[in-house]
């Protein structure tokens, strides 16, 4: 062949197009090209700045694909390198042939031959080296130079859409491993276990397992540290979304300014600070689920806009004309009563209702008969391999005020208390004997719970209030504004049992009976703080 005619150009551009979309591209790259040229070998390698690595080849020992070629140890393929068109050898050139040994049509040493490299360039940059060889000599010196770049140009653009798409499934690959990684259990290998066998646990199971199938929105309602965020991540795992993502998002972390570009998105410069497009929570979660943790504190003016995205499956990112599609199933929590915030205007009722398809309420661990012991024992040893420990266990009498406590702070109360009396438990041995001992969590591990039986938690906590607190009524006749009125009230109980518990935030919280988390944050809404003084 001197030249390449019209059909044969044709032929190859449409095999070498074809071959991209297969999953031998780069052998069937290789057998296209064969059909043209006439040879022996033939190997496509791929450029790696030192090296070149075999991608495909035909006609060589199979163990070939697993070398690596360093290019200054070859003088052929530097000279190909090197080379901005096709570099045909002489018959007797004295450069060693890299594929010595390895042409499976014969054994040893390779005899006179013909050897031929062309350089595949895309953009002009190097990628890749073609080489092709044939025990007949000078079959190659008849191949014309204008036939050679275009085989060369073609190829040059199939390897490139080749490395691209390659390079392309492996991020969807890695993205999807992830992904997957982030929603599988941790090493425990029960971070997705609800610990329970009341019948209040059982009914919530069941709720789980009949709405997770479907693409129903699902509101969780529960107090704090109840495991909200676990049911949401059983539904999700029992979806049949589970190999994508659970993006979450927690509301009430969110700046106001801000809710709408997070969750939808922005494009440069829509607002002071876009100095980059951006993807909100709906597109990266797109094809999987988004956790709407706290919701409740959603600001009204992006309630609408969440309301269209569930109603229609499109967003807007802040500054762009065009919308764009998504399915994203939504699972929303809350600690508040968004029924009550509904009637106080405080949340749309439009989007209640849209949230609101398949209700879950968890319940409080103090309606969670048995279910205590369980979960002590479950965090009990979570801490003892983390501390290194052989055995850990509660006595007896520690056990007994765990299941009378009251637990306003529900699972997570208990198991921060478990994890501190943990700890304080195993610092009574030397680290070098707790691989050989069982330590034992007792009752003044726990001391500074104080702990009281759930009666007895509720009268003192009542005797203290009406004890240091008076009605906040004012006397006065003018119109009372009851939105500062309540906040002054709060304000006054706030600092009381601050001052009675000695500036102890986790004892104000529970004599108030609140997490201890949101009375910081409503104390700081109140400006309230605290200065401690050292002397």
């Amino acid at each position: 062949m001197n030249n390449l005619n019209n059909t044969q150009l044709l032929e190859l551009s449409i095999a070498l197009a074809q071959s991209v979309a297969t999953d031998h591209r780069y052998d069937d790259l290789l057998t296209a090209i064969r059909k043209m040229i006439t040879c022996d070998a033939i190997v496509l390698l791929a450029y790696k700045g030192d090296y070149l690595q075999p991608l495909a080849q035909q006609g060589l020992a199979k163990e070939t694909i697993g070398r690596r070629f360093h290019i200054d140890q070859h003088p052929r393929f530097e000279a190909i390198c090197n080379a901005d068109q096709a570099v045909r050898f002489p018959a007797d050139s004295d450069m060693p042939d890299p594929y010595d040994g390895l042409l499976t049509a014969m054994e040893g040493d390779l005899p006179v031959h013909a050897c031929m490299g062309i350089p595949l360039y895309f953009s002009e940059q190097l990628i890749g080296v073609l080489t092709l060889d044939s025990l007949t000599p000078a079959v190659f010196d008849q191949l014309s130079s204008r036939s050679l770049a275009l085989i060369a140009s073609m190829a040059s653009i199939s390897l490139h859409s080749s490395l691209t798409m390659e390079s392309l499934q492996e991020n969807v690959n890695h993205a999807k491993a992830v992904m997957k990684a982030l929603n599988e259990p941790n090493l425990s290998g029960s971070f997705m276990e609800i610990i329970g066998q009341s019948s209040a646990i059982k009914k919530l199971k069941h709720d789980i397992s009949l709405v997770a199938p479907s693409n129903y929105s699902v509101l969780i309602e529960g107090e704090s540290g109840t495991g909200k965020e676990l049911v949401a991540h059983s539904i999700h795992q029992q979806s049949d979304r589970y190999e994508q993502a659970m993006i979450y998002v927690n509301c009430a972390a969110l700046p106001e300014n801000l809710v709408e570009s997070e969750l939808f998105g922005h494009v440069k410069g829509a607002f002071t600070g876009a100095e980059s497009k951006r993807a909100g929570k709906f597109l990266i979660a797109d094809g999987g689920t988004l956790f709407l943790d706290e919701v409740g504190e959603l600001p009204l003016s992006t309630q609408s806009k969440l309301l269209r995205a569930l109603q229609s499956n499109e967003i807007q990112p802040v500054g762009q004309d065009n919308i764009i599609r998504v399915n994203v199933r939504v699972i929303a929590a809350t600690n508040r009563d968004l029924k009550e915030e509904v009637n106080k205007g405080r949340f749309r009722a439009d989007l209640y209702h849209r949230l609101n398809v398949y209700p879950i309420a968890v319940p409080p661990l103090r309606e969670r008969e048995g279910d205590i012991n369980l979960l002590t024992g479950f965090f009990i040893e979570r801490a003892s391999r983390k501390l290194g420990v052989n055995q850990l266990k509660v006595s007896p009498a520690l056990s007994e005020n765990l299941a009378s406590y009251n637990w306003p702070g529900n699972v997570r109360e208990l198991e921060h208390f478990l994890t501190r009396a943990a700890l304080k438990a195993c610092a009574k041995v030397p680290m070098q004997q707790r691989h050989d001992h069982i330590v034992t969590i007792d009752l003044k591990d726990g001391d500074d719970l104080s702990l009281l039986p759930a009666t007895e938690t509720a009268t003192a906590n009542a005797h203290e209030i009406s004890a240091n607190t008076e009605p906040y009524l004012p006397q006065s006749q003018t119109p009372l504004d009851l939105r500062n009125a309540m906040n002054e009230y709060q304000r006054k109980l706030v600092k009381q049992a601050l001052v009675v518990h000695e500036g102890n935030w986790s004892k104000a919280a529970r004599h108030l009976n609140v997490d201890r988390a949101n009375l910081v944050r409503l104390a700081k809404r109140l400006g309230i703080t605290i200065e401690k003084n050292i002397l």
